[in-house]
């Protein structure tokens, strides 16, 4: 149950209803980093955003991701290992890299140095990479702290299915057709009010 008073059955995209003039911008920030172009695949961006949530405990958003991030391609399974050993997980070096590098910067943001960002170059990824693996991994420190702070529970497997569901084929710009009022829970357009 969610904390607060007028919505305790909130989940996250209701909860981002309250104030939409601060959320469907911060929605078109994950539509535009999550989805738009960028050194990693929708599905490696995907995996960094779970990687993340797993280190910060928050469990909606590391579900949400990690099922997200199969469904754009990453190996069914792969996120548990990763989170239980990051060195003998089954991936590439090439992101292996980059995860550590995320995980130093959720675990100990104030103990990175250049070698960190070196490694990662080391591995043929450039400054756009770094810039785009660090970005994710701020986004979902704000995300998961919203999730943890309004005390959104985890979602159980048909309403993780449907949201997986949208997120593949619409993206975080259909939530934020949700939170403009533009179409209901369903995804159905919702007649203009206007008349």
């Amino acid at each position: 149950m969610a904390f607060l008073k007028t919505m305790p059955d909130a989940d996250l995209k209701r909860a981002f209803r309250m104030q939409p003039d601060i959320s469907v911008p911060m929605l078109e920030y994950h539509e535009a980093l999550l989805r738009g172009p960028s050194p990693f695949t929708v599905g490696e961006r995907e995996l960094i955003a779970a990687y993340t949530s797993g280190l910060n405990n928050c469990d909606f958003c590391y579900d949400e991701h990690g099922a997200v991030a199969e469904a754009f391609g990453i190996s069914e399974g792969l996120l548990a290992p990763l989170m239980e050993d990051l060195d003998t997980a089954d991936i590439s070096d090439r992101m292996r890299l980059v995860l550590r590098f995320v995980g130093k910067l959720t675990n100990t943001p104030a103990r990175m140095v250049q070698a960190d960002a070196d490694a990662v170059f080391g591995a043929g990824w450039d400054d756009i990479a770094v810039y785009h693996a660090v970005s994710v991994c701020a986004l979902f420190a704000h995300d998961n702290r919203m999730v943890q702070g309004l005390g959104i529970p985890a979602q159980d497997a048909t309403s993780l299915s449907t949201t997986v569901d949208r997120l593949h084929d619409g993206g975080y710009a259909s939530t934020a057709r949700y939170v403009r009022g533009e179409v209901d829970e369903s995804g159905a357009a919702v007649p203009d009010q206007k008349s």
